[in-house]
């Protein structure tokens, strides 16, 4: 079966987390012992009822205030389809871990209290869902209960969210009124509402295409192990283990080997269960080269006829991700793109963005934490990478405080450009 990756985001108390849990309740993925224990907690707290929300806020400090901090992953499945969920919070404080928790997903549930409407942190989480190259969004109308399942109050929320998502570059907005609460239109199709036509969430959710979300075409194989067995039997064996990329590797197709740009062509791949024809991502797999190749981890093996874009001086997006410091030109950090390591120098703040019009401030000279910019960086060494609207996987990187070890900042590659020299001095 295929498996479907979705994060929801919006604002604080939107009801994130109860949808998750009325979503794992209805459709009978809850373990008895998990459901006795959040039963027990919330007659404990003296709730009228059983807090859905309890089954992802787990951490102490969530229960207490009742809200989503950490990223929280819960897995199940249908007879259709399996799913991995990632609720992430909805303060602005915590944007960081928003990114984080949906920078893998197929799909955004963007969750809109149907009494607020459409507020800044909607706004915000949907552009960032955008800008991560989310592919499909479904905006779920929550608390319809509470404006008594008005269909002209779905419908206001609807268009305001419409007008907002003109300015985004997504292409692909469902529309679904819920009760996460009451599991109006969640996992069955609610009696309340029957002037709504639609499919509920989960039947939406079973039916939406996942293919469409990777690049099928160019192929990528960033190298993560060379195999090299050191036994008699094995005495000629070269492998390279990683994960697919981007589009198919086929045994007999040609590819160069990125940054040196040595070719040779596929003699075989292989898996834990045998050898088999073609791999797609997200395929783990073992990639054996027809010829004596000088292949290292860090290396990247394409396509010869599709290849990547091969720069150590880079334009992109990057949510910085730490309070300690300011993401100043002139400031060095560790890169990793794939599974290559590098070390990078930021050589300029092109502009720092507005969430609430878009806008974008071009006499920024730093971002902040949480504060999403675009900015120009060279590397120790050249990059091979796709446009991330291209590609997802070759198109991102972390930066990563040499001093602390710590991941400060998300990026996402809009392109390579030509070398300047750097505000900030050498690397």
């Amino acid at each position: 079966m295929e498996l479907l990756r979705f994060a929801t985001v919006g604002s604080v108390d939107d009801g994130k987390s109860t949808l998750i849990g009325r979503l794992l309740y209805d459709s009978k993925s809850i373990m008895q012992d998990t459901w006795d224990a959040i039963e027990h907690t919330s007659e404990v707290r003296g709730e009228e009822y059983v807090n859905l929300a309890l089954i992802t806020d787990g951490l102490r400090a969530e229960r207490e205030q009742g809200i989503t901090i950490d990223v929280a992953y819960r897995y199940f499945a249908t007879p259709k389809r399996k799913f991995i969920i990632a609720d992430t919070p909805g303060h602005v404080q915590y944007t960081r871990n928003m990114v984080t928790g949906a920078s893998t997903a197929h799909l955004a549930l963007i969750l809109i209290d149907a009494r607020q409407g459409v507020v800044e942190q909607s706004r915000r989480h949907a552009f960032i869902s955008s800008l991560l190259g989310i592919p499909h969004l479904v905006v779920c109308v929550n608390k319809m209960d509470l404006v008594d399942f008005a269909q002209d109050r779905f419908e206001a929320v609807r268009d305001d969210f419409a007008s907002f998502a003109e300015k985004l570059d997504a292409t692909d907005i469902t529309y679904i009124p819920i009760s996460a609460l009451n599991g109006d239109n969640v996992v069955d199709r609610s009696e309340a509402m029957p002037w709504y036509q639609g499919p509920a969430l989960l039947e939406h959710l079973e039916q939406v295409e996942v293919a469409a979300a990777e690049d099928l075409e160019d192929g990528r194989f960033p190298v993560q192990y060379v195999i090299r067995p050191m036994r008699s039997e094995y005495h000629d064996y070269r492998g390279y283990a990683g994960t697919v990329a981007g589009g198919m590797l086929r045994a007999g197709d040609a590819v160069t080997v990125l940054p040196s740009g040595r070719s040779s062509r596929i003699e075989a791949i292989e898996t834990f269960d045998g050898p088999v024809d073609v791999a797609v991502p997200p395929m783990s797999v073992t990639v054996r080269l027809a010829d004596d190749v000088d292949v290292s981890r860090g290396n990247m093996i394409v396509a010869s006829a599709r290849q990547p874009i091969v720069a150590d001086t880079v334009e992109a997006w990057i949510c910085w991700m730490t309070d300690r410091t300011r993401l100043q030109p002139g400031m060095r950090l560790a890169i990793k793109h794939t599974t290559h390591t590098a070390r990078a120098l930021i050589t300029r703040i092109c502009s720092r963005l507005e969430i609430n019009t878009l806008a974008e401030d071009i006499d920024a000279d730093g971002l902040a934490l949480n504060e999403i910019g675009r900015v120009e960086l060279r590397t120790t060494e050249p990059l091979a990478f796709d446009s991330y609207r291209q590609n997802r996987h070759t198109g991102s990187f972390i930066l990563i405080d040499e001093a602390t070890n710590a991941t400060v900042g998300a990026g996402m590659l809009l392109g390579a450009l030509p070398e300047t020299p750097p505000e900030g001095g050498t690397l």
